[in-house]
């Protein structure tokens, strides 16, 4: 079930994304949280946010739409008040940082490189619901040039999460890689927004957002499947996934490793059920580990 991530290894392929599953501590009673391959707590700024205007989230037909607009209470918070009890867990601990310019970026690397309990850090160049939240994600020169500069910050494994947002998402894969980045998180949400054609408004108080849930696993897929094929470092699957299928999808298609987000909401245990169901899956191919089936989707024709 072991995997590894560049310079991350992970106990299993099964992680909750940032966003979705608060600090763990809230979910405490219903995950066994030291099963989990790996814990990404809800991305952090330097500085503490208050987030978006209301409303903040909308169901969708097949997903839900948000525009949280990163809350929080800002890193030196999250260190002093959420880094001693998630240090405790035996689940890596891998924290989703966001910045609004590349020196932030580098400041907080700094500062959690030298903070105790953390296992990586998930650069977030990909969020639509903040001003400049994907100004790293959809230019190749820029995710290069800002991946290298963290690097340089810290010893600690990094993960960009990119936006599927962009017209070429295996060119921005490059330039991660380049960068230095030991995985690739595929992907954030889709931009999207909803209309309450009665009062002749948006619904969502920041207008668009982001969509997850089902309705992008296909187009999650796709990304996964295209920038396997441009680079060599590990990915991680993120979109849609909520069934043992789900995650022998991503698998095959080309990630190392999923998370599980939307989920979380509606089958809060959804994380154990997928651990218990792996080995039997991976039997079914004849697999005597995940790293036997990463990537070994068969072309058509």
């Amino acid at each position: 079930m072991q995997v590894q991530l560049g310079r991350l290894c992970l106990p299993n392929p099964i992680l909750v994304a940032s966003g979705t599953f608060g600090y763990a501590r809230e979910m405490e009673h219903l995950v066994d949280l030291h099963r989990l391959g790996g814990i990404l707590p809800k991305t952090v700024t330097q500085l503490p946010r208050p987030g978006n205007a209301p409303w903040r989230t909308v169901e969708t037909a097949a997903g839900l739409l948000n525009s949280i607009g990163l809350d929080n209470d800002g890193l030196d918070a999250f260190i002093a008040h959420h880094l001693p009890y998630l240090r405790g867990l035996t689940a890596p601990i891998i924290v989703s940082i966001a910045g609004r310019t590349p020196a932030e970026f580098v400041e907080m690397a700094a500062e959690l490189d030298r903070a105790a309990g953390v296992a990586g850090l998930e650069l977030n160049i990909s969020c639509p619901n903040v001003t400049g939240g994907v100004d790293y994600g959809t230019d190749a020169t820029s995710c290069r040039k800002l991946i290298e500069s963290v690097r340089q910050a810290t010893q600690l494994p990094l993960l960009a999460k990119l936006t599927p947002n962009v017209t070429r998402i295996a060119d921005i894969a490059r330039a991660a890689s380049d960068g230095g980045a030991d995985a690739i998180s595929l992907i954030n949400t889709v931009l999207g927004m909803a209309v309450d054609w009665r009062r002749r408004r948006p619904v969502l108080g920041n207008v668009m957002g982001g969509l997850s849930g089902p309705a992008i696993k296909p187009i999650a897929l796709r990304c996964v499947y295209q920038v396997a094929r441009a680079v060599t470092t590990p990915l991680v699957g993120i979109g849609g996934i909520a069934t043992i299928d789900d995650v022998m999808e991503f698998l095959v298609a080309g990630a190392s490793a999923v998370q599980i987000g939307t989920a979380n909401y509606y089958d809060p245990a959804v994380t154990m059920r997928l651990l218990d169901e792996l080995p039997g899956a991976l039997q079914q191919l004849g697999a005597s580990s995940v790293q036997d089936v990463v990537g070994t989707i068969k072309r058509v024709g």
